[in-house]
């Protein structure tokens, strides 16, 4: 499954936004313009449809309530709306459908978050339409969703799933390599990766070899003087971990465990496994950081190579800035520009130009991304 079209109104940056998205979308713009907001609804989506003990209030809770989560452009519609279409099967069987969610405060008492609308339609037929006549009579149902409900989600569960899958990664390697001394203390959805060794031992060992193999060929390619890489168990203590071993003047080199390797190799490796792990959508965070520009150039292409070996090919959105990243011939239609403005960040793919000019053989780092640069920057040096 993947998500073709999404329309947004009063989401964070965005007072009004509605665009297409590729089965890989790179969104580039400057600092603080919305790239992350704009992954952010996606993970939105993921927690109200959590089965375990996720919700629209808890949602919105953990973005600091309606007011922090409402486009501050959005003076007098109050109402957050999200409307998303998704794609399953392929050919004849394939199947599309459109999920709308709005809410807004209840306006009184204990200003819960409520939903204004909710509706699904599969192929053009409606499954659910909300508010109905059980949510007049009883105004309370209206502070949850179906989406989050298990009675009442039958009809489209797999759309549930879909969005609870949703994979979100930004692994900063201090919390893998400290995660001894930081402690246990942990986001839910573990963002920055400080379970991803608690990961890699829930996989049937079958299948994280066969995967730990792949992406050991890739880093021999990658890090120099690469040689090895396997998953042990701590024999004291049973914690997972991770261990390489280099090309050695001794004939058996050292392994060198999470904690020894650079920042890079880690980012790397959880990297490769988020793209062989799973089906679901996939949401990258900059992956170009730590890593050397002749790498980031290549993870396109990567992208693209392991889609075909694996049996689901997931979607992926990735936020950059790498000139490195942007430097292949990409298609088009696959980069978004976050652009802010006076009236909410706009969001939107070349123009027909900019989409002639890259036909012609420039590529989206000569095109795009000199518009992505903050007005001004060549200043800062000197505003200090």
């Amino acid at each position: 499954m993947r998500i073709t079209h999404i329309e947004l109104k009063n989401w964070l940056n965005f007072r009004k936004v509605a665009v297409e998205l590729s089965e890989s979308t790179y969104l580039i713009g400057p600092n603080a313009a919305g790239k992350s907001n704009f992954l952010d609804v996606f993970r939105f989506l993921r927690t109200v449809a959590s089965p375990s003990g996720g919700g629209l209030a808890k949602a919105v809770a953990e973005r600091g309530g309606l007011k922090k989560l409402r486009c501050l452009q959005a003076r007098k519609d109050t109402e957050v709306r999200i409307k998303v279409s998704v794609v399953s099967g392929s050919g004849e069987s394939q199947e599309t459908w459109d999920y709308l969610l709005g809410f807004k405060s209840e306006g009184t008492g204990r200003q819960r978050p409520v939903v204004t609308e909710e509706r699904v339609v599969l192929n053009r037929r409606r499954v659910l339409k909300r508010p109905d006549a059980q949510d007049k009579a009883d105004k309370e149902r209206l502070t949850q969703t179906h989406l989050e409900q298990v009675s009442a989600n039958v009809r489209f569960r797999l759309l549930a799933e879909f969005f609870a899958a949703t994979t979100y990664l930004h692994l900063v390697p201090q919390l893998l390599k400290f995660s001894d001394r930081i402690g246990g203390n942990r986001l839910e959805e573990d963002p920055f990766g400080q379970g991803f060794l608690e990961g890699l031992a829930c996989t049937r060992a079958n299948t994280r070899n066969a995967r730990l193999k792949k992406i050991q060929r890739a880093l021999e390619k990658a890090v120099p003087q690469f040689q090895e890489l396997r998953f042990v168990r701590d024999e004291t203590t049973g914690l997972p971990h991770l261990e390489a071993r280099y090309t050695h003047w001794r004939p058996h080199g050292a392994w060198h465990r999470e904690d020894q390797l650079s920042d890079g190799t880690l980012r790397l490796i959880a990297l490769l496994w988020s793209l062989l792990a799973g089906d679901s959508m996939l949401l990258l965070e900059e992956p170009e950081l730590s890593l050397n520009e002749a790498i980031v150039a290549q993870i396109p292409l990567l992208i693209d190579r392991i889609k075909r070996q694996v049996k689901y090919r997931r979607q992926v959105l990735i936020t950059t800035h790498s000139e490195a990243l942007l430097g292949n011939p990409l298609d088009g239609p696959s980069i978004l520009l976050v652009t802010p403005t006076d009236d909410g960040s706009e969001l939107c793919g070349p123009d027909e130009q900019e989409l002639a000019m890259m036909a012609d053989g420039l590529l989206p780092s000569e095109v795009l991304l000199p518009k992505a640069r903050p007005e001004g920057a060549e200043q800062l040096g000197l505003s200090t």
